[in-house]
């Protein structure tokens, strides 16, 4: 059971592996992509590869908006 409030489901789009980091790019429909910066372990041990049905769960005690 997680604990955060705001999950996002969608499509990996891209994963991107460089040393002990991987980022992983997810379209969450309407056009808008989230990506995320995880590491290698977790996307090997999640086995996550493009084409994947996953969710973007953000847990965050800080957010900043800024208004261009």
């Amino acid at each position: 059971m997680l604990s955060a409030r705001n999950e996002l489901g969608g499509e990996v789009t891209n994963v991107e592996t460089d040393g002990v980091a991987a980022e992983v790019s997810i379209d969450v429909g309407d056009g808008e992509t989230v990506t995320a910066v995880v590491t290698r372990r977790s996307v090997e041990n999640l086995d996550v590869e493009v084409g994947d049905q996953v969710s973007a769960v953000v847990k965050a005690t800080d957010v900043m908006v800024e208004n261009e």
